[in-house]
């Protein structure tokens, strides 16, 4: 006994089944979205955008009334509340139905995470290469990548691909529970379409006319000031949707596939309140306050508010997992 405990590698423990890897990795995603946040509300910018631009967060607010700089802040708070949600999400998925072995969730984890890494490359589209993103982005890969690896052992018996394809039995209670299930899905499938949209205009246009009335300048006029400035600036408004895109897509394979429970539930409202309070905080912070910018994300709060109010935590799946009801009524 004495000499197989010998012979244990170091490492082993730490990596485990792959989740305490998986877990690491959320936890990166949740610090990274809090050090995104954390250099918003700063207003400066990282030492290689500097680098790039060849100009300084004063030199920048010397321009425009400080409104590009405001501009670049409301995107990267965004971004911040996003990569904080998604942490939150991916510790769920991990700690809930991935240890349970259920292989959706490990599927959830495989699909959105290589969608949220293949944005890196979104940022490669204007030229303009973040090092410290590309840091953190090699930190986490192989995290995630040894993680789920290691966590497919956990998985047991057949994935039903029919029981995702059809509507569920949630759909049929036509009781309050199903109803705000099904309001979180549609702000989920919504946000992932925004994020989709804006990462369009990331890699395409960059922007749309309301961020240019806010900023009071034309694209050609951003490019005249200095011609690096639009590459910048088209790089964060692609991680911004790419994340956006990320979160709403693992959004719905939670609600779709996750079940009614109260940890998911709690999970869900979590990283609704975290991404949702970062994206609206940041717009009235800086006074970019257009109605119909700001319409998507009032759309998905308003959806938050709504279904998670009618799903309330008071219910529970009862033995059978058959139906909610009450607790009192058990």
């Amino acid at each position: 006994m004495k000499g197989t405990d010998e012979e244990r590698s170091f490492f082993a423990p730490l990596v485990g089944d792959g989740r305490p890897l998986l877990l690491a990795m959320a936890g990166g995603l949740v610090f990274a979205g809090g050090f995104a946040l954390f250099l918003a509300a700063t207003g400066d910018l990282l030492p290689h955008d500097v680098h790039y631009l060849g100009m300084t967060a004063d030199d920048l607010c010397g321009v425009a009334g400080c409104r590009i700089v405001d501009f670049m802040v409301h995107d990267r708070a965004a971004f911040g509340g996003t990569l904080s949600a998604i942490g939150v999400l991916y510790v769920w998925l991990t700690v809930f139905p991935l240890a349970g072995g259920e292989q959706w969730a490990w599927w959830t984890v495989l699909v959105t995470g290589v969608l949220g890494f293949l944005g890196f490359l979104a940022y490669l589209s204007y030229g303009y290469l973040d090092t410290w993103h590309g840091i953190g982005t090699l930190l986490l890969l192989p995290l995630y990548a040894v993680g789920l690896l290691r966590s497919r052992s956990l998985l047991t018996g057949p994935w039903r691909w029919r029981s995702l394809l059809a509507p569920g039995r949630w759909i049929a209670d036509r009781d309050r529970i199903a109803l705000g299930r099904a309001v979180l899905l549609f702000g989920a499938v919504a946000t992932a379409g925004g994020g989709a949209a804006i990462l369009r205009i990331g890699i395409g246009d960059t922007f749309v006319p309301e961020d240019l009335e806010f900023m009071g300048l034309s694209a050609a006029e951003l490019r005249a000031l200095n011609p690096r400035l639009v590459p910048l600036l088209a790089h964060d408004r692609a991680g911004f949707g790419s994340g956006v895109l990320t979160l709403g897509v693992t959004t719905t394979l939670c609600l779709w596939c996750g079940g009614l429970s109260r940890h998911l539930h709690q999970a869900v409202l979590v990283a609704g309140v975290v991404a949702l309070t970062a994206a609206l905080g940041v717009h009235f912070a800086v006074g970019y306050t257009d109605a119909w910018h700001l319409l998507p994300p009032l759309v998905a709060a308003v959806c938050l508010l709504i279904g998670g109010t009618l799903q309330h935590p008071g219910y529970r799946r009862d033995t059978t997992g058959l139906r909610d009801r009450r607790p009192s009524q058990r």
